[in-house]
């Protein structure tokens, strides 16, 4: 059995209606479970930033490289962002059909327990990956941190408490670890405002550099080397704008949960994603050309501003990994209530010391991975053929079986000719996202198969 909306209404935000009806009970007045006052449109605006923005700012200069230049890569930007915008509101209108409150809850009810597990298992793998990238982040912020502060006890001395791991481990338990044990993710609205706030200094910061006086760039490209090029820009693109896992418990937690709210809070996230991340990544290439480093903060020369860009990535990064953590670990529970057949009393019985336990070991495990793992560039390439799945392949799925019970139920030929398009749409959607994931897999893996691999970049801050 599977842990659904119904099973867990009581603990998420129940909206009603004006006469008092619980829309995901369908309850009146006092028999309607006590409502939880959810976010606004506005603060959920930026959940979907915070999960959104993130490593794949980093990262994007050096897409823009790859993809052949700005201009290539800012098209084929655009057309993924008309995909990834039609997939989350695919998702909440599926979500909104069956009151669903998480990603594999919205698959459950579409396309079935098998296609469920598959999901659940594709996200937390996923979001395992993505947890471990925002940890290695950290651990590049703190090595400049001290590089640029300290240099020489860095490179001398290096004492513990300026050793990578070391800061790793230790501000990850502290700054990470008491938010990922609350039950909803809305209680991160707060902590996201503060990390958006760091992701809007760093691009000012790149733009004012970019108009500041500097070295002449590498060579920059105004075209790709090859036309299979144009395709290395779309796994970052995928991994940067991937808020899908999230977007269904940040919409289950709207005060208001209905289209018209959420079009208004999708609106300003895809809005402040589009802008941040194309700005960074166009002025980030344009000042570096291929010299560019898969972090682009590892190009400047340590001052100031860039410490303090460094300082904000951090932090924001710290806000970010519980909710990557929070999706992951709704996964995993959907899977262990499955594989062990958990009736709804022991489900929720047992469902403090399992969010405890899991929370732990996952996070544990992240931090040793990430200690291990040289740089992003290893992760992202992954990471982005995985996203595709999540913003094509499953939401494809469930608009075509849709498509098919509503074509069967319609009887006027308006509503049969809409519900044959949304047929054909999705099958596009599928067959899309299936091209994508095989295709940014395959360049992966013989990127990361090439004799050197992925290279760690060559920083400004060095010893």
């Amino acid at each position: 059995m599977s842990l659904q909306a119904s099973d867990i209404a009581d603990e998420l935000v129940v909206p009603q209606d004006e006469e008092g009806v619980g829309l995901l009970t369908g309850r009146k007045g006092k028999d309607a479970p006590a409502v939880i006052k959810g976010s606004s449109w506005f603060s959920s605006a930026f959940l979907v930033v915070n999960a959104a923005l993130g490593a794949g700012l980093l990262n994007f200069p050096q897409a823009y490289d790859q993809a052949g230049g700005v201009l290539i890569a800012i098209v084929i930007q655009t057309i993924m962002m008309t995909f990834v915008v039609m997939a989350i509101f695919i998702l909440a209108y599926i979500s909104d059909l069956n009151h669903s409150a998480t990603y594999q809850d919205v698959v459950l009810s579409v396309c079935g327990r098998k296609a469920q597990i598959a999901s659940a298992f594709a996200l937390l793998i996923y979001c395992f990956g993505t947890c471990i990238t925002f940890l290695i982040i950290i651990g590049d912020q703190w090595e400049e941190f001290f590089l640029f502060v300290a240099k020489k006890v860095y490179c001398d001395e290096q004492p513990i408490y300026m050793n990578r791991s070391f800061c790793v481990i230790v501000t990850s338990i502290l700054l990470i670890l008491p938010l990922c044990f609350p039950r909803r993710i809305d209680f991160l609205k707060y902590a996201s405002f503060v990390g958006v706030v760091g992701i809007v200094y760093v691009v000012v910061m790149v733009t004012v550099k970019y108009f500041l006086p500097h070295d002449p760039p590498q060579r920059v490209k105004t075209t790709p080397d090859s036309w299979m090029d144009v395709f290395l820009v779309v796994p970052t693109i995928c991994f940067a704008y991937q808020c899908h896992v999230s977007i269904i418990p940040i919409y289950s937690c709207m005060e208001k949960r209905n289209v018209k709210e959420f079009t208004k809070t999708i609106s300003v996230a895809m809005f402040l994603c589009v802008i941040s991340y194309t700005v960074t990544a166009a002025l980030g290439y344009l000042q570096f050309g291929q010299s560019v480093t898969s972090d682009i903060l590892l190009s400047f020369k340590p001052d100031i501003p860039v410490i303090f860009a460094v300082v904000f990535i951090a932090i924001k990064t710290y806000t970010t990994y519980p909710i990557l953590l929070f999706c992951g670990r709704a996964a995993f529970e959907s899977i262990w209530i499955s594989a062990r057949r958990m009736a709804p009393e022991d489900i929720a019985q047992g469902e403090r010391m399992r969010r405890i336990i899991t929370t732990v070991i996952w996070f544990g495990l992240t931090v040793v991975l990430a200690v291990l793992i040289p740089n992003i560039g290893v992760v992202i390439q992954m990471l982005g053929a995985l996203a595709a799945v999540f913003i094509f392949i499953f939401p494809g799925m469930c608009l075509l079986k849709t498509s098919l019970n509503r074509l069967a139920d319609s009887t006027s030929i308006e509503d049969q000719r809409k519900y044959k398009f949304f047929l054909y749409f999705s099958c596009f959607f599928i067959i899309l996202g299936a091209f994508i994931f095989g295709l940014t897999l395959t360049q992966a893996i013989l990127k990361d198969a090439t004799p050197g691999g992925i290279k760690p970049d060559k920083s400004k801050f060095t010893c």
